[in-house]
């Protein structure tokens, strides 16, 4: 039986013992690895104490902290299932999550828990809070508040000499079975329980650790990307963890203004982030700045060019804290524009490429990263593209490796439908792949609009253009009636600085339209620019659901 998932975090938490592990940004409380090992035995004990097997789930919902993470870790080395659900879904959404995994134990933030109804959780034998671990709820007939009162003691008696390296030893499982059960939050209406198993995230560590720099016994972490989806619970946190790191949960949401002043403090070695954060950055703070007259003048000029860049450089690498090695950019698609900007300045970072089906990662490309591309195929995982000619004409991802799902939890039909005859995970994206494993990315099969003429058109490469034009906050290309329209939601702020009146917008968005339209394919031009009175509704991953909006 292998145990390389639970064996790995058994012999981090050995080799790091006195080393800092986990800080809370807001509140400054540490764990060191031996506090983290504590609070992860007396939950062990907890759980054997209530006869929680290992076929057993829990379900963990909140805000990302220390204690979000040490739950994470005791169920998880325990032998149990955890399931992380984001914390932005409805109360619906996470009750339903909850029923549908079968958990028996639930983990909640206070401030969530009051928006559930203790009469529609099924299964739910207790439920903690993740702010002190005591027990907030037992279902009728259980005895849990009995057993919080003796816990400390039993787990005294347990280990006389307190938790030491010498007696820390946690469950044998193997990795082959499910660890996570990781409720997607995709644009599609619904979402699906993904199976993942210990050897999904064996996968991931050990990529982590041998082809990248990104991970380290050491390493200053600043967690802020949602821990509850696999993106960020993989490389904020499970990665650097089993590599000795040091993770500063940010705990609260991760504004412009206290992101970036927890990076000057934090001065994180390594940052994991979404595109809309680089992008914000970049339209709020280097647009204007380029576009001013005498900057334009200077810029033109390639002696003066090259300092000015490098002054961008150095400002933009200070902002984030000024010690990281790399910025790691996934989640959703890349502007091209600020691709090219910062590639240009010579900025450090990557783009990767992956989904929750995958633990997430596909593809990355930490040393020679190629612009426009979102790297090649990690070690352990096979990428092919299902079209004629793979390198010119785009198909659909297909991925076979260590780091695919086992399925999705009770829904045998759309496991059935996911994976072709021959094993391999339809990813929904469509892309081309280079003679150097590049894979660069089209667009999403859904969203392809397939005009009359039987050309292929990909929204989301429009939708980069549009987004970066003044006085348009965010925007979606769609087919409507055999036409390409656009519905714009206009920058309201940026139209009140600039004393822009809504009246206005007609005569700027058909100005924009031409300037769009010069740069697509005759069959992409886009008929009308429809402004949208509302931002777009999105995924707790902010990406924008586009079903509700196409017809």
């Amino acid at each position: 039986m292998e145990n390389c998932f639970i064996e790995c975090f058994e012999q981090a938490i050995k080799e790091n013992w006195d080393l800092m592990a986990m800080t809370n940004y807001i509140t400054k409380q540490n764990y060191t690895y031996k506090q983290v090992a504590e609070e992860i035995i007396r939950l062990h004990t907890l759980f054997k104490e209530l006869n929680i097997t290992q076929e057993d789930k829990i379900a963990l919902v909140g805000r990302n902290t220390p204690e979000w993470a040490i739950t994470f870790l005791a169920t998880i080395t325990y032998g149990a299932v955890i399931v992380p659900i984001l914390q932005d879904f409805h109360p619906n959404d996470i009750q339903h999550i909850v029923n549908h995994s079968d958990s028996k134990l639930l983990f909640v933030s206070d401030n969530l828990w009051e928006n559930l109804t203790e009469e529609s959780l099924q299964n739910i034998r207790g439920v903690f809070s993740i702010t002190d671990f005591r027990c907030i709820y037992q279902a009728q007939g259980e005895s849990i508040q009995m057993t919080m009162k003796h816990l400390d003691s039993i787990v005294a008696q347990q280990h006389p000499n307190g938790v030491t390296k010498e007696n820390l030893k946690f469950a044998e499982k193997d990795a082959s079975e499910m660890a996570v059960l990781n409720y997607t939050s995709g644009t599609t209406g619904f979402s699906k329980g993904v199976m993942l198993s210990g050897h999904n995230f064996c996968c991931m560590i050990d990529y982590a650790k041998q082809h990248t720099n990104l991970v380290g016994k050491g390493y200053r972490i600043l967690s802020f990307l949602p821990l509850a989806h696999a993106y960020g619970c993989t490389f904020d946190f499970i990665a650097q963890f089993a590599a000795g790191g040091h993770i500063t949960f940010l705990t609260r949401l991760p504004s412009p203004k206290v992101l970036l002043k927890a990076m000057e403090e934090v001065k994180p070695d390594s940052i994991f982030t979404v595109p809309l954060v680089i992008e914000k950055i970049y339209k709020n703070n280097i647009l204007p700045m380029l576009n001013k007259r005498s900057i334009k003048v200077a810029t033109s000029i390639p002696l003066i060019s090259n300092r000015i860049y490098a002054e961008i450089r150095n400002k933009l690498v200070n902002v984030f804290g000024g010690a990281f090695r790399s910025i790691v950019i996934g989640g959703a698609p890349f502007n091209r524009e600020v691709e090219d900007f910062l590639t240009k300045i010579n900025f450090p970072f990557a783009v990767g490429y992956g989904m929750t089906e995958c633990t997430p990662l596909i593809s990355f490309e930490p040393n020679n990263y190629v612009p426009h591309s979102v790297g090649k195929p990690i070690n352990g995982c096979e990428v092919k593209i299902d079209s004629p000619d793979p390198r010119n004409t785009p198909g659909e991802i297909l991925v076979k490796g260590r780091n695919v799902m086992l399925g999705y939890y009770k829904n045998e039909e759309a496991t059935k439908n996911v994976f072709t005859e021959d094993g391999w995970l339809k990813t929904g994206d469509m892309g081309v792949i280079d003679e150097d494993l590049n894979i660069f990315i089209k667009g999403r099969s859904k969203t392809m609009i397939l005009t009359s003429s039987g050309q292929n058109v990909y929204p989301e490469e429009i939708e980069a253009k549009i987004n970066n034009l003044p006085f348009v906050s965010e925007s979606i290309v769609i087919q409507s009636d055999d036409k390409i329209i656009a519905l714009v939601y206009p920058d309201y702020a940026a139209m009140d600085e600039m004393h822009i009146e809504p009246k206005d917008l007609t005569s700027i968005y058909e100005e924009h339209k031409k300037t769009v339209n010069a740069s697509l394919a005759a069959y992409e031009q886009i008929k009308e620019f429809r402004m949208h009175p509302t931002e777009f509704e999105k995924t707790p991953k902010k990406s924008i659901k586009r079903y509700l909006y196409e017809k």
